[in-house]
């Protein structure tokens, strides 16, 4: 097997994080905590396990950040204990080839993606604690509360491996009407339809999405899949982007290079105050905003372009402390509303896994995959396939690596 990791090392990070503006390289050198290994396929550690051979997987911007050591030790996860070894890559899609005599949802042959984010995160599942807490009995694993108590096994390997062993309950079947392409992004889809459905919009609203990478493009096809009546501007960066945000529906396409405040006072019809010593604020604004970044400019411009009693919801993430002017929140009573991923919905009458609501809407063609897989690289090129997806200009939209 050989896989890409990232090892929970405090002063290599530090260190790499030091040294990366003089020395890019140095993500690949010894002193990284990020690496390529070649090992043995290890055993399946339980009866419950799986090993699963990979077919394709994207390269997403959460692990960009560990591989260039962009997080920060210093955010809140990063007190909880866990296991030291991450192994990077989740938007993946693979065939089960060998299964512990304990499984009883798959079978040698099966096409599966993965579920956990990323593989070998632990949780009650996975550690096989009976009774689970109250978010694993309900299916929001992600949240578990015994994800950091350390029991039992984890799996070696993830999306950018070879291959990988997961417990059962870590992986999601794919039906045979799907292609691989689909099947790779229903991770980032289950993304962004989950951060949709925290606020959905009503008829008529005005919705804004900051930022148009893969999540931001997935999270406009969500609203317009959900909220058909939603009037939605998406804010990018790059021309490509714009192309793709026109193309998938966006009712306006603005560039975050000029002032989006007065565009957007323009769009939703509010008033914009221009203040001495910042970059004012709007009294009227957006219904629902949509961050797909999650960085302090992104949030602040979030929270300022927001209408008294609208909301931000935050589905994308900086894994750094952020300097925040939170004023908004209570001078307009803007809701600040968090989106982890994805778990369960609950949505006309029904309550279903984000993945199997996915997975309806690619099958029923309100979500399509098409055009928005832009590069695809073997896996032996994988510093080219970083380097192209870390790098916009590129026109890259999503990345693949295939095996």
């Amino acid at each position: 097997m050989r896989a890409i990791y990232f090892d929970k090392a405090i002063p290599r990070a530090l260190a790499t994080k030091a040294l990366r503006p003089l020395w890019p390289g140095v993500v690949w050198s010894p002193l990284s905590p990020s690496g390529v290994e070649q090992v043995p396929d290890p055993p399946l550690p339980g009866p419950r396990w799986l090993r699963v051979r990979n077919r394709q997987c994207g390269i997403c911007a959460t692990d960009l950040s560990l591989l260039f050591v962009k997080a920060d030790p210093r955010i809140a996860p990063a007190a909880l204990p866990g296991i030291r070894r991450i192994y990077l890559g989740h938007e993946a899609v693979g065939v089960v080839s060998e299964a512990g005599p304990a499984v009883d949802r798959f079978r040698v042959g099966d096409r599966v993606v993965i579920e956990a984010r990323p593989v070998g995160s632990p949780n009650c599942l996975t550690q096989e604690i009976d009774p689970p807490c109250r978010f694993c009995a309900r299916g929001d694993t992600r949240l578990c509360e015994n994800g950091s108590l350390g029991i039992g096994p984890v799996g070696v390997g993830s999306g950018w491996s070879d291959s990988y062993t997961a417990h059962q309950s870590e992986v999601w079947p794919v039906p045979d009407d799907l292609n691989d392409d689909q099947a790779s992004l229903i991770e980032p889809m289950a993304v962004a339809v989950h951060g949709v459905l925290r606020r959905l919009p009503a008829p008529g609203d005005r919705v804004l999405i900051l930022g148009a990478g893969i999540i931001g493009l997935l999270t406009l096809q969500a609203v317009k899949a959900l909220a058909p009546q939603a009037h939605v501007t998406a804010l990018v960066r790059y021309a490509h982007q714009g192309q793709a945000a026109k193309r998938l529906g966006a009712d306006e396409v603005v560039s975050d290079r000029g002032d989006i405040y007065a565009k957007s006072a323009e769009i939703t019809g509010a008033k914009y105050y221009r203040g001495l010593l910042n970059r004012g604020m709007l009294l009227g604004g957006y219904d629902v905003l949509y961050d797909c970044v999650g960085n302090r400019y992104t949030l602040r411009d979030s929270l300022r372009l927001a209408r008294a009693g609208g909301a931000v919801v935050l589905v994308g993430i900086s894994l750094n402390p952020l300097s925040l002017d939170t004023s908004p929140v209570w001078f307009q009573e803007v809701d600040l509303v968090g989106a982890k991923t994805f778990g369960m919905e609950t949505i006309n009458g029904r309550t279903l896994h984000t993945f199997e609501l996915v997975i309806e809407m690619l099958q029923e063609g309100a979500l399509s995959a098409s055009g928005l897989i832009t590069h695809r690289f073997p896996f032996q090129q994988y510093r080219r396939a970083i380097a192209t997806a870390s790098n916009k200009r590129s026109g890259s939209i999503k990345v693949t690596l295939t095996f």
